[in-house]
């Protein structure tokens, strides 16, 4: 089964959005939905699947990716210029990701590392596999440029447990970025082929319960 087709694009750009989202929220209140980070994180463990879907769960736990997604393309101005940057960001960065072997091979290393963490700790959301994957942006991805500026509280970005959230979400998003190139997405298409998008996320948001 090909990958290439506008609902795997569109699930992957929802994950991207959804990184962006709880990024923002934690940046300035300090808070996010936990099951909603956990779905995050949890794709960067999932280096392999049959479906794109299944690196998410299911649609449901994606919906807030969604309908962030929506809001972004429905828009008469950009919705959001913070999240854009970011999701733009990623875009970039996993563009020059794609031409660096040696840090994707890094990468993998560290995720599967963090993947037997989780199995020990019985879950990714546990502090010391936050700081693994932390840790492994800010050793990789955080090194190119340019480096993704976090705008938010000091209060909240002086704590070591939501910076650590914060960089594994940035991660999540490289992650559904190089998921979305996978499947085909493009610049191009993101700009030209927005009513199909728009009109896809209204599909997929319609089967979630």
């Amino acid at each position: 089964m090909s990958l290439n087709t506008i609902r795997n694009q569109t699930i992957a750009l929802a994950g991207i959005s959804q990184a962006c989202l709880l990024v923002q929220q934690l940046a300035m209140t300090g808070e996010a939905d936990n099951s909603v980070i956990e779905t995050s994180l949890n794709s960067i463990l999932k280096i392999d699947s049959d479906e794109v879907i299944d690196i998410y769960g299911d649609l449901k736990q994606l919906k807030p990716g969604l309908l962030q997604l929506k809001s972004q393309l429905t828009a008469k101005t950009v919705a959001d210029p913070e999240q854009a940057r970011y999701a733009a960001s990623l875009v970039f960065l996993e563009k020059q990701l794609s031409n660096r072997p040696e840090m994707l091979s890094a990468i993998r290393s560290g995720v599967e590392v963090a993947q037997a963490q989780a199995e020990s700790f019985g879950s990714v959301m546990n502090e010391n596999v936050l700081a693994k994957l932390g840790d492994l942006y800010h050793n990789t991805i955080s090194t190119l440029q340019p480096r993704i500026m976090v705008n938010g509280e000091e209060e909240f970005l002086a704590q070591e447990k939501t910076v650590n959230t914060i960089r594994a979400l940035l991660l999540s998003g490289i992650r559904a970025t190089l998921l979305w190139r996978q499947c085909g997405g493009a610049r191009w298409k993101f700009l030209f082929f927005r009513m199909k998008l728009k009109d896809e996320i209204a599909l997929l948001l319609s089967e979630v319960p």
